[in-house]
């Protein structure tokens, strides 16, 4: 069984906290004493790191959360409670298939790789990675929705006091891969559609089939110069 062993490193002055090496956990660790609880209990919040500078970078860093206001509670506040705040808060008013979409795309994407982390400790250098990787098998329009859903959901988090800053906003979004190819007619094809069709039954059918498309937007640009006969 191991023993407690801490070796204070430093002294601080009152409230600054006590960096000290944790013999058992192989770890150094930083406290810091965040005033007290409303039954009157000293609050301590404790950190740690494989390294000293980690660790009194992880102290200084409670320190200036003290100093900025934010509530203790957010460094245990991880990602996917981030996310799935904006999924059920922030998308209020939106067209449901894209609510679905999001929903999808963060349960599938983002979640799995963030979702157990801090959302404090998520750094910019770990979000590029992650959409580098995303980047080699999804569109182009798909990284991008995944970094908007990031952003979102920490820029949320970040409006009430949760983190300090948005790290995916430091982020840009990779070229990814080619978006499914149209499936819908250019306009030569729909003349020559409507060409082959001419004397048949088909033709009239044809015609108004490429005018609504048109009309709805698959060929906007191009309504102007179809047959005035469609």
């Amino acid at each position: 069984m191991n023993r407690l062993v801490m070796t204070v490193v430093t002294r601080r002055s009152q409230g600054e906290g006590a960096l000290y090496w944790h013999e058992g956990r192989q770890r150094w660790v930083a406290m810091v004493e965040l005033g007290f609880t409303a039954e009157g209990k000293r609050r301590r919040v404790w950190v740690s790191g494989r390294t000293k500078t980690e660790a009194k970078g992880k102290l200084l860093s409670l320190r200036r959360d003290q100093v900025d206001g934010l509530p203790p509670q957010h460094r245990g506040y991880t990602v996917r409670e981030a996310v799935e705040s904006w999924l059920e808060f922030g998308l209020t008013n939106r067209d449901p298939n894209t609510v679905i979409n999001r929903r999808i795309l963060a349960e599938k994407h983002v979640i799995p790789a963030f979702g157990a982390r801090k959302l404090v400790d998520l750094t910019a250098e770990q979000v590029e990675a992650w959409l580098g990787l995303k980047a080699r098998t999804l569109s182009t329009d798909t990284v991008n929705r995944l970094l908007s859903i990031l952003r979102r959901s920490i820029g949320r988090a970040q409006a009430r006091d949760l983190v300090r800053r948005n790290v995916a906003l430091l982020c840009a979004v990779p070229q990814g891969q080619a978006g499914r190819p149209s499936k819908a007619l250019t306009l030569d094809q729909a003349h020559s559609v409507i060409a082959a069709a001419e004397g048949t039954a088909m033709h009239a059918y044809g015609g108004g089939a490429v005018y609504r498309g048109a009309h709805r937007g698959a060929s906007r640009s191009h309504v102007g110069s179809c047959p005035s006969r469609f």
